[in-house]
This record gives structure tokens, sequence and C-alpha cells, in this order.
């Protein structure tokens, strides 16, 4: 699968994991990503686990890891590495949990603030307006 990506220069990774090169730029001082050494004097070259790392970490962002977070998944191995990676991922479906019961009040306040607005309950300003001024 990743044949034809062996010693690929920053520009060709970027572009086959689908960033650009100074995410990568960004991910290596964050130490999440190793930097290449430099072969007698040429440029830096990528290979198939630089490709991998990458896609690991967008694929965890994705999922709403910050990125000490992925570093810390990226560190981790033996036999805690599922009971600790369990254990964040609990708690981070309780912050998913959480912004969906926000999202779905705010969703049910702009709702019921637009029925109003269609409804013609101008009574002299805007009914959104309003809702927004209230001390409620």
């Amino acid at each position: 699968m990743f044949e034809h990506h062996k010693n690929l220069t920053i520009g060709q990774l970027a572009k086959a994991v689908g960033v650009n090169v100074e995410t990568i730029r960004f991910y290596q001082r964050k130490a999440l990503l190793p930097t290449p050494e430099r072969l007698y004097g040429s440029i830096r070259r990528y290979n198939e686990a630089d490709m991998r790392r990458i896609q690991f970490i967008k694929r965890a962002q994705v999922l709403g890891f910050k990125l000490d977070e992925i570093n810390g998944l990226l560190n981790l191995n033996g036999l805690r590495a599922c009971a600790d990676t369990r254990e964040l991922a609990v708690h981070k479906l309780a912050l998913v949990d959480a912004r969906l019961t926000d999202l779905t009040a705010m969703r049910t306040s702009l709702s019921e603030m637009i029925t109003r607005c269609d409804a013609g309950d101008q009574q002299g300003e805007c009914p959104i307006i309003r809702a927004l001024v209230q001390d409620e």
C-alpha cells in the first residue's frame, strides 16, 4: 500500500497525507513527529512510518483529542496502553455528550426565537434582539 511512499520529501509527504508542510513542521516542534536526519547534507526524507503517524494524529484530532493527548496516545505501549486509551476515550465521550446537551439547548432556543420572528411577534422590535438583551 505504501510502497511508492518511501523516501518522500516534506512536500511529497504533506501532499500524500493531505496537510501542508507547515503542519508537518508544527508536529515536529510539538514532538509528535520525529525530524529525520539529513543524510550527507541532503534534504530530509520521510517514510511510511511518518505517513502513518500523521494519519494517526489527524484521525485522533477528528475524534476531538488535543495534541497533548495525542502525544500521550503515541507514547503508550504495553499492557496498560489499552486501559489508558480507554480511560481517555471515556473522558472524551463525556465531553462530547456535554457539548451535545449544550448544542441541543442552543438549537431549541434559536428555533424558538426564529418561530417568534416568523409569527410576526415584533411588538416594536425584533424578538431575537429582545431575547438577547433580556436579563433572564
